[in-house]
């Protein structure tokens, strides 16, 4: 069934409109029964659906679960995510729901966010690509993906009203390019808004955000949807921008939207504008061209396996990993008989069927499992002394350690990085028995390992690894798949060493974003920090060699057409096949700007057989050479030195390039508070104002003098006693030359 959209505005009166762009309950747009509109079901679902069966978040449909954003992106495999958001989709075609609610896209400012486990990365190039995937998979499939949370939405205290103060070099640099890229290359059905203020505005009625960014720079052309409970005053929030309420009780803001629009107090043009895109995201939910196939548990459990064995990171490994056959295993930690395998929230998924490592490892090597600790974190002594035991009477512990879900979840961040003490306790009674320990983690986001990573002989990031974690977690243990998992976050030695360490989560109503650009690994390196596990890290059971870099350019930067062929050749060294990630970082110093020493600008996974070589080709446009000019108001690529590494990861990059670009000089606007400096960079505004001098005056400045007074803007100097030019004068040049 179609219906043509400008004929049911034309149809509609003003009080069908206004319930248009206001929700019809908790998961429904409205519709218009009398004129065939009818209503769009939503349901959450970043990485595994949930269709309410109750009021309570827990009362949800069977779903299968698949790892979180935090898993999945530590794939760092496109491939993957498509093929994850097209099970989303058929499991969401089978459910009745026309829109999934995500990707979540908020960039990690700092490992302590309670949300981060339903977000992909610290980087906004890893974050981006991964989330078009998922969001390209799941509309491949007839369903619409809902973007969020746009933007600046990186912690959960005081999430609804805190004002977030962060330069617009920041959020176009850092916060907004993976929605850009999700925007731009998988054209999300819907864009969700956050609760936050973003500099004294609140997001929803932010018409630079959801007008000037996402449509007039962006071109966006689906519907801003609210999240549920982000708007204050439905008026200014629908001027801005917000074309969707929700959740929504039909009688209240449609109600007042109608009234100022009968009042004249708001154009009916401003209200078409916003009905007219939830028409065409009716319209393209009724049309949706759904392939039929029916959800299959089954395989998707398998696919979401595949996923978790894809998320985990092999951080450390002195060769106790793979497990001998024939090894005797003591099997420790709560979680490997209760796993967390998700986090807490809108995003907690009913799941079909949940795999436990003592069932997956027990069917396939000689295990003793006890469970060492409470999920309390309630000291027990007894629980202690039987895992000591187990480890004496074994060859290796693999001890399973993590957070509990209540410090990790919607709603609340965390205070430090720390493992709950009962567990690094039972560490350390497990190491003083002297048998290798491989220690395996469960979490949402970072934690500190350095304090008791010298206990461990193998450490496995395992993040939240979905319904299927226990059989992928089985699997990488036993050798039987490649841990091809690399960092999508850096995992600092201390949580002060964080770039917005001193800034994280600000006073009450208010967090400045200090740090700028200099966000997770741009900050580290700047700074020179050391850090536990860089960016992008990550070991397999074979080793990669790199060489031969390549840097091929055509085009400029002038005539917008500059395009840099990056090619590495990489080569399985070891004996088995395994997965790299050939990562591309781009450096531009010195700068007019503060730079980052490097920027992830371009990555590949490759899969190779023992002894195999393979040329891995990375295009890099101008914009990985760019950044964002304020004064200019545009992306700027300047003439200099640019440095191409290639690597595993950001900070072994062996393989360097020079690139050196000439650009023409742009002519950069100047303004009342422009300085000295400035002024005589202008040729052609200095002229004109020296041309204001009595004849054959000039204003020559020293070189000595300018190092002093160039900085001053020259409108003040101008007032100063017996200078030859005037306030009057500046403000003329100005009126042709600014």
């Amino acid at each position: 069934m179609s219906f043509d959209v400008d004929d049911i505005i034309t149809q509609a009166t003003t009080e069908d409109l206004a319930r248009l762009v206001c929700g019809d309950g908790t998961w429904h747009t409205s519709g218009i029964e009398r004129l065939g509109v009818p209503r769009v079901r939503m349901a959450d679902g970043p990485h595994g659906l949930r269709v309410e069966l109750g009021a309570s978040l827990g009362e949800s449909a069977p779903a299968t679960c698949f790892p979180p954003a935090v898993g999945l992106a530590s794939s760092w495999n496109p491939a993957l995510l498509k093929r994850v958001g097209q099970a989303l989709g058929r499991e969401a075609s089978a459910q009745g729901v026309d829109v999934v609610l995500g990707p979540g896209v908020n960039i990690k400012r700092s490992p302590l966010c309670g949300r981060n486990f339903e977000y992909f990365s610290e980087d906004p190039l890893l974050a981006g690509t991964l989330a078009s995937a998922l969001a390209y998979g799941l509309q491949a499939e007839g369903v619409g993906a809902c973007v969020k949370h746009f933007a600046a939405n990186n912690q959960e205290t005081d999430r609804m009203r805190v004002d977030v103060q962060v330069s617009e070099r920041a959020l176009r640099e850092i916060y907004l390019p993976a929605f850009e890229k999700v925007v731009l290359s998988a054209h999300p059905w819907m864009v969700m808004c956050s609760y936050n203020r973003l500099n004294g505005t609140l997001v929803s009625q932010d018409p630079w955000l959801l007008t000037d960014v996402l449509r007039g720079d962006w071109d966006y052309d689906g519907v801003v949807v609210s999240d549920w409970g982000a708007v204050f005053d439905r008026v200014e929030a629908l001027v801005a921008g917000l074309d969707l309420e929700m959740p929504h009780v039909l009688g209240n803001s449609d109600v007042e939207v109608a009234e100022v629009v009968e009042a004249g107090q708001l154009s009916r043009e401003v209200l078409e504008l916003g009905a007219a895109r939830v028409l065409a995201l009716t319209e393209r939910a009724v049309d949706a061209v759904r392939p039929g196939h029916a959800a299959d548990p089954a395989a998707h459990h398998q696919l979401a396996r595949e996923a978790a064995q894809e998320s985990m990171v092999l951080l450390a490994n002195d060769g106790v990993l793979p497990l001998a056959p024939r090894a005797k295993i003591a099997l420790v930690g709560e979680f490997a008989r209760t796993p967390r395998f998700q986090g807490g929230g809108s995003s907690r998924v009913n799941a079909t069927r949940v795999d436990r490592l003592v069932d997956t490892l027990a069917a396939r090597r000689r295990v003793r499992f006890a469970p060492g600790f409470l999920l309390s974190g309630k000291a027990d002594d007894a629980l202690v002394d039987e895992a000591v035991a187990a480890a004496e009477a074994s060859d290796v512990v693999v001890a399973c350690l993590g957070l509990p879900d209540s410090e990790e979840t919607e709603g609340l961040d965390r205070t430090h990085l720390r493992l709950p003490e009962v567990q690094l306790a039972l560490l350390a009674e497990l190491a003083a028995v002297g048998k290798p320990i491989v220690v395996v983690l469960s979490n949402g986001s970072a934690v500190e390992v350095a304090p008791w990573l010298d206990q461990a002989n193998a450490l496995i990031e395992g993040w939240l690894a979905g319904q299927a974690g226990g059989l992928a977690l089985a699997d990488v243990l036993g050798g039987d798949v490649e841990p091809s998992g690399r960092l999508a976050e850096t995992i600092a030695v201390r949580l002060g060493d964080h770039p917005s360490a001193l800034m994280f989560p600000g006073e009450p109503g208010r967090v400045v974003y200090g740090e700028g650009v200099f966000v997770g690994y741009r900050g580290f390196d700047a700074a020179d920090r050391e850090v536990a596990f860089p960016f992008g890290f990550g070991l397999g059971y074979t080793t990669f060699s790199y060489d031969r870099l390549v840097v091929k350019v055509t085009g400029t930067p002038a005539s917008r057409d500059l395009r840099v062929a990056v090619q590495v050749t990489v080569t399985n060294t070891g004996d088995r096949a395994g997965c790299e990630v050939v990562q591309v970082y781009v450096g531009n110093a010195p700068a007019t700007v503060p730079r980052p020493p490097r920027e992830l600008r371009g990555f590949s996974k490759v899969r190779l057989e023992p002894g195999e070589s393979r040329v891995v080709s990375l295009p890099l446009d101008a914009r990985a050479f760019s950044f964002w000019s304020e004064a200019q108001g545009r992306w700027v690529v300047e003439s200099g030195l640019f440095t191409i590494e290639a690597g595993p990861n950001s900070r072994d990059l062996p393989l360097a390039q020079e690139l050196k670009l000439d650009v023409p000089a742009r002519r950069v606007p100047l303004h009342v508070e422009s300085t000295i400096a400035e002024w005589m960079a202008d040729t052609e505004a200095w002229e004109a104002l020296m041309a204001r001098l009595p004849e054959g005056a000039r204003i020559e400045l020293p070189e000595e003098v300018l190092a002093v007074v160039g900085g001053q803007p020259l409108r003040r100097f101008a007032k100063f006693p017996d200078m030859p030019i005037t306030a009057a004068d500046v403000d003329a040049v100005l009126a042709s030359h600014g």
